[in-house]
């Protein structure tokens, strides 16, 4: 794929972030790996020319940029979201900027909605590994979260939700099971939900499963490599309208924008499903402004 045939890959999952929030341990675990690396990429958190230098050489036209609030295991508190609207704003075409609200620690779930949407955020995530709560937590008792989803339902705004394990010091893994999903799904049907990672490395069937059922939902492979993503899901060929591109970059694991893209395209799957996946359906759920 040449470069102006490359224009308009969409990477749905980064992590651009607000770093300097990072507890020490979570910090220690991040930069593992990365340390040659490590400066360069703590001073692209402040500088979005560095980012989009990045994708441009990997062939890269627009990222989601993940953040959301978890002050008590990450470190990230609600100024997160502002610190991606404000990094988003220097290229709007290209980076779509993602926040969220905390169910645990808000007193007005519907207000701090608004006040996402009134910063130009693209997508609310919600972490329930990382915010320590199981997606389906509102019928448990967590009002707050029952509401979020219902504001973003009657708002529009699409909702990403973690699913899958997390290396980071204090995650509870049990949260990340792609079936709590399902409540969510039947009981907010017009919220769009984009179900991050396809529960790996545990549960893909699950996801799989979740995905065919409910048409509101979206399967997002990011933290995949693409060397896996087949025996994971044999039969992606089948939902190509439902698959979202992304890397997860530079999470631990992912190393390399450019070859992850360049791994996937080399997948055996249509010419006319591996561009569903990382440009139409990505541009549907997120149109230009």
């Amino acid at each position: 794929m040449s470069s102006a045939e490359r224009r308009g890959v969409t990477d749905l999952h980064v992590h651009i972030q607000p770093w300097h929030q990072l507890k020490p341990a979570v910090a220690e675990a991040m930069r593992r790996g990365k340390e040659e690396h490590w400066e360069r990429l703590i001073a692209m958190m402040d500088d979005p020319k560095a980012l989009l230098d990045i994708l441009d050489a990997a062939g890269i036209w627009r990222v989601g940029l993940v953040n959301y609030p978890s002050p008590d295991l990450m470190g990230f508190t609600d100024e997160t979201n502002q610190f991606a609207a404000q990094y988003a704003a220097a290229a709007p075409d290209r980076l779509l900027p993602y926040g969220g609200v905390h169910p645990r620690f808000t007193n007005d779930p519907e207000g701090q909605v608004e006040g996402l949407l009134q910063l130009g955020i693209r997508c609310l995530k919600i972490h329930p590994p990382h915010q320590l709560f199981p997606a389906n937590a509102y019928t448990m008792g967590l009002e707050a979260l029952g509401r979020i989803y219902r504001r973003c339902e009657e708002r529009g705004l699409p909702v990403m939700i973690h699913t899958g394990t997390s290396i980071f010091p204090g995650a509870r893994c049990k949260y990340g099971r792609p079936m709590e999903l399902d409540d969510v799904a039947l009981d907010f049907p017009d919220l769009v939900i984009i179900m991050a990672h396809g529960g790996r490395p545990l549960w893909m069937d699950e996801a799989f499963f979740i995905m065919r059922r409910h048409r509101n939902v979206y399967l997002e492979i990011s933290g995949i490599p693409p060397s896996k993503l087949l025996e994971y899901f044999p039969r992606l060929h089948e939902i190509t309208d439902r698959v979202l591109w992304g890397t997860d970059w530079p999470s631990p694991g992912v190393r390399d924008l450019r070859l992850n893209l360049e791994e996937f395209l080399a997948l055996p799957l249509s010419d006319e499903g591996k561009d569903r996946i990382t440009r139409t359906t990505p541009l549907e759920l997120f149109p230009q402004r």
